[in-house]
């Protein structure tokens, strides 16, 4: 049996929100889904818990480790906690919306995972994210990428760094080969690694064309500023045209970004293999000073909606709004508090609802507890009017 100490312990990457946390919180929640809106995206809200036939569907095995099953009593069906809003969010669009035109949605709320994405990170982020449906081509990747930026801005972010990569290099060369899974799995493992030695012990009992072999090692090299891009078209070109186009690609939004985002360094990275099974183009990470890890991530995620239906392009980013607060390293405002006292004075109630009205928070004092504290202000009556004075210094306290 666990102590009465224990009760109060939470399992490891989950924690509760304390008030100033949770005011500044709000405050940060409220201006990013104002700035979305004025872009275009429209608020949805997923729900938290769905059949897990449904909130799988389209994603393969990448989010089933990571997500929380239990059985639904009254069906006996198999459900799941959301691990991530996307795939809901791209069956909104296949199945319900079924628009013709681009779609642009957001969504922020939180969402829960069986393991943490790294040392000490947070199971139940709040998930805040862009997504936009219904166009193939690199300028809605530049819009995604746009938006990112503006986003983490907006959040306090500054010194920040673009990541990124393209899955169409590594998938015009990989899929050929015809590796079995756990064969592809130790390429993709040592290709993140960026070890040429376990790039080539991956590939030495397989069929694999000594040209082909000599790119894949390649990629481990090729990162870094832009001219990485030029690089590559040299060393990987015998690859075939499907690659040559997603360097083009890549080049062509990274030279828009350029003129949009001048003061954001760009980094390539073409051995980038995160979500390689779900995305399908252009992939990126937000990095920013001081932060232990990307602070945003997104890319290209062509045809989810055909489980649905609908196989439409999306491109789309998602960010935890905690660790968006966190890294900006703001202070929470102080909260700024009127004393009332109690009674059912009917001016008294009349002056508090008009203070409450302004925006003012007014507390009021109850019978046989001791003053409200956190306070800076009081309200008193004075010549039959009742007024907000400022708190003497013993008062305060």
């Amino acid at each position: 049996m666990s102590s009465s100490e224990d009760r109060w312990l939470l399992p490891d990457g989950i924690e509760e929100v304390l008030p100033e946390e949770a005011r500044a919180l709000e405050k940060l929640r409220r201006r990013l889904l104002d700035l979305l809106r004025g872009w275009g995206y429209e608020l949805v809200m997923p729900p938290m818990i769905e059949f897990l036939d449904s909130l799988l569907t389209g994603v393969g095995q990448d989010l089933d480790l990571q997500t929380f099953k239990l059985t639904d009593q009254p069906t006996g069906r198999l459900m799941g906690i959301r691990a991530d809003m996307t795939p809901q969010v791209a069956r909104m669009d296949a199945h319900f919306l079924r628009q013709s035109s681009p779609v642009r949605l957001c969504y922020l709320g939180p969402v829960l995972r069986a393991r943490g994405d790294g040392l000490g990170a947070s199971r139940e982020p709040l998930q805040l994210g862009a997504e936009l449906f219904g166009h193939a081509g690199p300028e809605s990747d530049v819009e995604i990428l746009e938006l990112a930026i503006a986003v983490l801005q907006a959040a306090g972010l500054e010194r920040l760094h673009l990541d990124l990569g393209h899955t169409g290099v590594v998938r015009a060369m990989v899929e050929p080969l015809e590796l079995d899974p756990a064969s592809q799995g130790a390429l993709f493992e040592a290709l993140q690694r960026k070890s040429h030695a376990d790039v080539s012990d991956c590939l030495r009992d397989q069929p694999v064309p000594a040209a082909t072999r000599e790119m894949l090692i390649a990629l481990v090299d090729l990162h870094g500023d832009g001219a990485v891009l030029e690089t590559a078209h040299e060393r990987l070109g015998p690859a075939g045209e499907a690659v040559a186009a997603a360097l083009e690609e890549l080049a062509a939004i990274a030279g828009s970004l350029q003129d949009r985002l001048p003061s954001v360094p760009l980094y390539f990275d073409l051995a980038e293999l995160r979500g390689y099974r779900y995305h399908t183009g252009m992939v990126f990470s937000v990095l920013c000073d001081g932060a232990g890890t990307a602070v945003a991530r997104g890319g290209r995620y062509d045809r989810i909606g055909a489980a649905f239906g609908r196989g439409r392009p999306a491109t789309g980013f998602s960010a935890d709004l905690r660790v968006l607060w966190r890294t900006s390293g703001a202070n929470g405002e102080p909260r700024k508090v009127i004393r009332a006292p109690g009674g059912g004075d009917p001016e008294l109630a009349l002056a508090i609802a008009g203070l409450r009205a302004q925006g003012e928070i007014v507390v009021r004092e109850l019978p046989g507890a001791d003053p409200v504290g956190d306070c800076d202000r009081k309200l008193v009556l004075r010549n039959r009017e009742w007024r907000v004075e400022p708190l003497g210094r013993e008062e305060s306290k």
